[in-house]
């Protein structure tokens, strides 16, 4: 089940006994987890009939015992059990999901892992629960995904800008998120996010950044390129070595891709390649630049710098020398 049709079953009042939320990804826990503690019941409800254990210092007795107790002038009471990962005894669980009480909503928060399928506890969730297993999303679906959650905030968001955002903060849902709601705070009446508000409210410079590294790259514009990286040797919190080398490697791969690509699509080849369709000229703009050979060369001296910027072959070059030195490279 997603966590769409979960709220929209909760909005309608519509409950089931336990729902155990697990997985990598604690964006969407965090999600209904905070839309359980809020919101499934009114404040005079919660009064009486909220509770909210802490997997750490909870004890399984406690929890049951609290699951079993009736509800007070409502229909329904709310148990919430976070950082359940960190629960000992947690397994001792199972004689509650088997037999649970229907006027209570245990939502249960294991964050960060799953359970072990072969468990007793884990066939009883599966068959008396409603379990969502959550994993983190590709990289490449990032900047989709952070547009979208833009436009159901009811705005609008560039490419540009979203690049920026989802480049600077990494594969960080809640966090992307949480600039989003930072960034629509300060626009005041407009309803479109621009790269000057990333540079302005999220710190990020338009101009300096990975994202226009790599766009100069792909252009083969060697003035921008020093240009940026002699921004970086300047300020070496901008955009650390460590940072760049995986994003450049990550993007030559996806052109690398390519070349093995039969259709001529752009829908097709972004999909075949993994990257989402609305940035797919970048890649082919790339590829035509270089060719086959040229983006192989880039492949092989990215790694070879990377091993040079942790001390392997080279001792005591600046990584802003490392970098121009390696970028005029695969320009060549």
């Amino acid at each position: 089940m997603s966590v769409e049709k979960i709220i929209t079953d909760w909005k309608q009042k519509k409950f089931k006994p336990v729902y155990w939320l697990e997985g990598d990804e604690n964006f969407y826990i965090d999600q209904l987890v905070e839309y359980a503690e809020h919101h499934i019941l009114s404040d005079a409800e919660a009064g009486f009939n909220l509770s909210v254990f802490y997997g750490k210092d909870a004890n399984w007795a406690d929890l049951i015992n609290a699951c079993r107790r009736y509800p007070m002038f409502s229909d329904k009471q709310v148990i919430i059990l976070k950082e359940a990962q960190q629960m000992r005894d947690i397994d001792k669980l199972e004689s509650y999901v088997e037999n649970p009480l229907s006027s209570t909503v245990l939502v249960v928060a294991h964050k960060e892992k799953k359970l072990d399928g072969r468990s007793k506890l884990s066939r009883l969730l599966k068959q008396h629960a409603v379990v969502l297993s959550t994993k983190k999303i590709y990289e490449s679906q990032l900047p989709e995904w952070a547009n979208d959650q833009v436009q159901k905030k009811g705005f609008t968001i560039s490419r540009k800008a979203v690049m920026l955002l989802v480049e600077h903060i990494g594969n960080d849902m809640s966090r992307i998120n949480n600039e989003i709601d930072k960034l629509l705070v300060n626009l005041g009446s407009r309803k479109s996010i621009t790269e000057e508000d990333i540079e302005q409210y999220v710190g990020v410079s338009k101009e300096y950044n990975v994202f226009e590294l790599q766009e100069a790259l792909q252009r083969k514009d060697v003035v921008k390129a020093m240009r940026i990286i002699q921004y970086f040797g300047s300020n070496p919190k901008a955009a650390p070595i460590q940072m760049m080398m995986p994003a450049l490697y990550n993007f030559f791969s996806k052109v690398y891709m390519l070349f093995g690509v039969q259709s001529q699509d752009e829908k097709s080849a972004a999909s075949a390649i993994g990257v989402n369709p609305f940035f797919i000229k970048d890649y082919m703009l790339a590829a035509k630049n270089y060719g086959y050979a040229g983006i192989e060369q880039a492949l092989l001296l990215l790694h070879q710098y990377n091993l040079r910027s942790v001390g392997v072959n080279d001792v005591g070059t600046g990584d802003a020398s490392l970098m121009k030195e390696m970028v005029l490279k695969i320009m060549q």
